[in-house]
């Protein structure tokens, strides 16, 4: 339900293609799902600006052109291995996590490697068709034997292993190619690496292919490499169509340059007529299937439930375990840096929004570099890279134009980086050691967050494009970044060799910040909803004076929290924040943050400026 009663809408998901039910009845249980077969390419693009998640298996392009218009898409999932069918590229750049299901299928492509192998082996498809055809040719279909034969396999991964060990089973000698396999998963599936395709090709009696279609890898066998084979020798591919010249290995065929091929997948699919993949299935030496390599009852099954989670995974906010586009983390590090993640990304959109008079005052002052620092056990994570993201989505989430219902920029761990390069803004991130002063100084909490945003020194060319700040600060909270926090007279005395800091920690999963500025939030305070803070003289009649106007404009307070200045002082190597003692010329100022129940005009907010002694005010919404 949302705050206002009103039932919140579930997430849409869209499945073009068959999935499993199974599958399907994890999605229902959270989303609405929309399984809707056969759309055209103008079909699907009409309609997927209403999803958030979409559910592919390989017939189904997901286009540049469709991810364009696919405004609420969170994710694309792949029922299956391959994913030559996404734009992964462009994907990435809108923020849309690409998953797929890369051991789902692994012994059903392995079996139907084999499979094949057998039926080319011994004309079982051939042998078959004469057979039906009435005739009984047993002295023209004489096969091989495929015990001590030689294997040769390409793509020694999870498919390419899998076939190496059935195939050892049948007492055939197994060697492979893959500049990327693992020596010791290979050793154990007795495979002889070697060290180039040209080793293979002149060894094989049957030959095999495990690879992604990439661009190094289409057409990789043509002419020249069929040329080198023995005239005995097979080849088969459950892979990838394209990786294969299929011209080429029609006119193999025909020459006699090669014994056979069992193929499954093809260039084009279906085949056009006459097209040589039409003319390779009608060849009697070759025994092909309509890309059957996962079509078993268990690997759809398998593949189905799979992304299905995963999709569940992403639509909850947490990270999927196959992503194609995106950093692996680790389940236990993930659950301890979830709470963090929502720490750094309202870090990030409190600064916008309250040192948002800076950036309005002059392009040069705003400051596109940061330091987003880790102390305590943060700072011994393998990765931060959720933490960075986050950081990035609340730093734009104040200033970016948004669709009606959208709640931020797309920016996750899959576009960060990309955003932040566009965006011109450069985030160092630093683990404290012990003995860090900043490290030092929040030794209070097990682990927190520092966010120190750094004056430009003249390398703004270097870092890319400013944002454009376009968006009001009346009534909700966003800047407008003609405003908050306002001074008087519209002007706000910010020293650039000054950096603006934000700190804070996570208490019981709830974030809290610390430190904003030169002062102390002792007391700290939790940032949400909407807040009013001003930096004022620490004297009295301050809190009656805004008190009184926010009265006045019918604005109630909800909470309260005056912060001191404080001052960091180092003896003997040891960090300490200690409170400016009233005497002393900078404690006449103090920093009150309100929490208030509803919206703060920026008539209301420039009425407190210069009133007893109210030096600036920001209003900020989380």
């Amino acid at each position: 339900m949302s705050s206002n009663g009103a039932e919140t809408p579930r997430p849409k998901v869209l499945i073009p293609e068959k999935v499993s039910p199974d599958g399907l009845a994890l999605l229902r249980e959270n989303f609405e799902v929309h399984e809707r077969k056969g759309l055209s390419p103008d079909q699907l693009k009409e309609v997927i600006p209403d999803y958030e998640a979409l559910i592919v298996r390989s017939e189904t392009k997901v286009t540049a052109d469709l991810l364009s218009a696919a405004t609420k898409l969170k994710v694309v999932a792949r029922a299956g291995v391959g994913v030559d069918n996404v734009d992964v590229e462009t994907a990435t750049k809108r923020g849309v996590i690409v998953v797929n299901s890369p051991s789902g299928n692994i012994g059903a492509a392995a079996e139907h490697t084999v499979a094949l192998m057998m039926a080319v082996a011994r004309n079982i498809g051939d042998a078959c068709a004469s057979l039906k055809s009435g005739k009984w040719e047993r002295s023209r279909l004489v096969g091989v034997e495929m015990k001590g034969k030689t294997l040769a396999i390409v793509g020694a991964g999870k498919v390419g292993i899998t076939v190496a060990r059935i195939a050892n089973g049948m007492g055939m000698n197994v060697i492979a190619y893959d500049p990327y396999a693992n020596p010791q998963i290979a050793a154990a599936a007795s495979v002889e690496l070697k060290d180039s395709l040209d080793d293979l090709l002149t060894a094989a009696d049957f030959f095999t292919i495990h690879t992604p279609l990439i661009a190094s890898t289409r057409g990789m066998i043509g002419k020249n490499e069929l040329s080198k084979m023995k005239p005995t020798a097979r080849l088969l591919n459950v892979a990838r169509g394209g990786v294969i010249d299929e011209a080429a290995l029609l006119s193999a065929l025909e020459a006699g340059t090669v014994a056979g091929a069992g193929i499954d997948v093809f260039t084009s699919e279906p085949p056009a007529p006459d097209s040589p993949a039409a003319r390779l299935i009608s060849h009697p030496k070759v025994v092909a299937t309509p890309h059957l390599g996962a079509s078993t009852v268990e690997a759809q099954e398998n593949v189905s439930i799979d992304v299905c989670q995963q999709v569940v995974a992403i639509l909850s906010g947490e990270l999927p375990r196959s992503a194609v586009n995106a950093p692996l983390i680790l389940p236990d590090e993930y659950r301890t840096l979830q709470p963090f993640v929502s720490l750094v990304e309202k870090m990030g959109s409190l600064y916008t929004q309250h040192y948002s008079a800076a950036q309005r005052r002059s392009p040069s002052a705003f400051r596109t570099t940061f330091d987003l620092t880790y102390h305590g056990h943060l700072a011994e994570l393998n990765t931060t890279k959720p933490l960075f993201a986050a950081l990035i989505k609340g730093l734009l989430a104040p200033i970016s134009e948004l669709p009606p219902g959208a709640s931020g920029p797309n920016v996750n761990i899959v576009n960060a980086e990309l955003v932040a390069k566009e965006r011109g803004i450069l985030v160092n991130e630093r683990r404290a050691r012990a003995d860090d002063d900043e490290g030092e100084a929040s030794s209070g909490f097990a682990s927190s967050i520092t966010l120190r945003a750094r004056p430009s020194r003249g390398a703004s060319g270097a870092r890319g494009v400013r944002p454009s700040f376009t968006r009001s600060n009346t009534g909700g909270g966003r800047p407008n970044l003609e405003g908050g926090p306002v001074g008087g007279g519209g002007e706000v005395a910010i020293n650039d060799d000054d950096d603006q800091v934000i700190q804070g920690f996570v208490s019981a999963n709830t974030p809290h910040i610390s430190r904003l500025d030169r002062f102390a939030t002792a007391a700290n305070f939790v940032p949400k909803g909407t807040m009013l803070i001003c930096r004022n003289f620490d004297s009295c009649g301050k809190i009656g004076f805004v008190g009184n106007k926010l009265g006045a404009a019918g604005v109630n307070i909800s909470s309260m929290i005056v912060a001191p200045l404080v001052q960091q002082t180092t003896t003997g190597g040891t960090t300490t924040e200690e409170e400016v003692g009233k005497g002393e010329e900078a404690a006449s100022e103090a920093l009150m943050i309100l929490g208030v129940d509803g919206p703060v005009t920026e008539e209301v907010v420039k009425s407190l400026i210069g009133g007893e002694g109210v030096l600036e005010a920001s209003v900020v919404t989380f």
